[in-house]
């Protein structure tokens, strides 16, 4: 009788493979902030949902075909026919929002604690270029289903590049892959959104983790860990290993995440058209324009600050200049705080007014982004616009002046 011997083969594969290295550094003997709150979920809350991601989209791919003519009735034949087709691709499609709105939620918990300070400003730029990533990711994935608003969601969005001068013509082709949004569109937009950025969000996850446990994570108090270890072990003295305190922790958030998540699958997929549009239950008609077009919820505050700018000369150009700069600014938070704390915790109050009025804008951007434009509405876009950047701007004056308590040398 042959005896199984695990130790053997674990000593087999480390001789090969790291792996009891990887786990011991990334994982047993990682040691993480003893402080963790409710806001520390959504890192492994992301994780999670970009696994699910790609997996049920593995699962879509095998029965979807990316024709302009085909597209639309491929996803029927998904929802009426294949087996269990209809949850998989609502889990895709509810997944998608739910993916943003743990993004955001994690970007809210790094500007309340400053995880972007040093020494972590290389971490907060790469989570950053994964968040250009998803949304490229969440474009190319909304055309694939070939319905009304996805046909001219696509085709504003596209048309918005057309606005650059000199090159906008040529790139608006060059991202279509003809003059209109076609068979070939579709065909293209399906590689990049099935291959070329699952592989490149992948890989910066990966980045982003290594990162991550190259200079430690933050935490609410905003007190460096590493500085403070045991003389004896030389272990943060504030530190508690990842697994299994932490593990255990984030079971109990992805357990409250799938509540949620399977509550809007089974009852709300739609969740009255935020999810998935009205629109897009009609097959996409190049001859027929919807009577209103929105982006998905998730660029719909960006989208409200495009329209909220004036067509000076007959183009966008400057709305769009305003929607790119109000993504790309993240990348400036590192360099705009001059505060001499980190955490929320110990700012004054000029630095919590300012990220109050910052999340309020970009939360009724976000609703206005979705209604038809009214002066009035168009006039509260405009100065919504204003406080938004006003949040980064006028950082480097109130981030300096505000009173601020002086932080613990130990966390709490």
């Amino acid at each position: 009788m042959i005896k199984f011997d695990g130790k053997a083969l674990l000593g087999w594969v480390d001789a090969r493979f790291p792996l009891t290295k990887l786990w011991k550094e990334h994982l047993s003997e990682y040691y993480a902030p003893k402080n963790f709150n409710f806001w520390y979920y959504f890192g492994s809350l992301a994780l999670l949902v970009l696994v699910l991601q790609i997996v049920s989209g593995i699962w879509l791919t095998m029965s979807y075909k990316p024709d302009m003519t085909q597209a639309f009735a491929s996803v029927e034949y998904i929802m009426r026919d294949v087996s269990w087709g209809w949850l998989i691709r609502y889990m895709h499609s509810t997944g998608a929002s739910m993916f943003f709105v743990v993004v955001y939620l994690h970007m809210l918990r790094g500007m309340m604690y400053g995880s972007y300070r040093s020494p972590r400003e290389l971490l907060w730029l790469i989570g950053c270029v994964i968040y250009l990533a998803l949304m490229a990711e969440a474009f190319f994935g909304y055309l694939l289903p070939w319905g009304q608003m996805s046909y001219w969601g696509a085709q504003v969005i596209v048309n918005l590049f057309a606005s650059i001068p000199v090159i906008g013509p040529d790139l608006a082709v060059w991202i279509r892959g003809d003059y209109t949004i076609s068979d070939v569109t579709l065909n293209r937009f399906f590689a990049f959104h099935v291959v070329a950025l699952p592989i490149v969000l992948l890989l910066l996850v990966v980045v982003h983790i290594i990162a991550l446990h190259e200079v430690g994570s933050n935490n609410p108090d905003g007190v460096e860990i590493k500085k403070n270890k045991d003389p004896v072990t030389h272990l943060p003295r504030d530190g508690i290993p990842f697994h299994p305190y932490y593990t255990v922790k984030d079971i109990v958030g992805v357990v409250g995440f799938l509540i949620i998540f399977s509550a809007i699958v089974f009852w709300a997929p739609e969740l009255g058209g935020y999810f998935i549009e009205d629109n897009n239950f009609i097959p996409a008609d190049p001859l027929k324009t919807p009577e209103h077009i929105a982006p998905v919820w998730y660029f719909t505050p960006y989208y409200a600050m495009l329209r909220a700018v004036p067509s000076y000369f007959e183009t966008q150009v400057w709305g769009v200049i305003v929607m790119g700069a109000a993504v790309l600014i993240f990348f400036a938070l590192p360099w705009l705080d001059r505060s001499p704390v980190k955490s929320i915790r110990y700012r004054g109050p000029i630095y919590k007014s300012f990220l109050a009025a910052f999340i309020l804008s970009f939360l009724i951007l976000g609703y206005l982004g979705v209604l038809p434009p009214t002066p009035f509405r168009t006039a509260l876009a405009q100065f919504l616009t204003v406080v938004y950047f006003a949040f980064f701007l006028a950082m480097p004056w109130y981030s300096r002046i505000d009173r601020c308590k002086p932080e613990p040398e130990r966390v709490r």
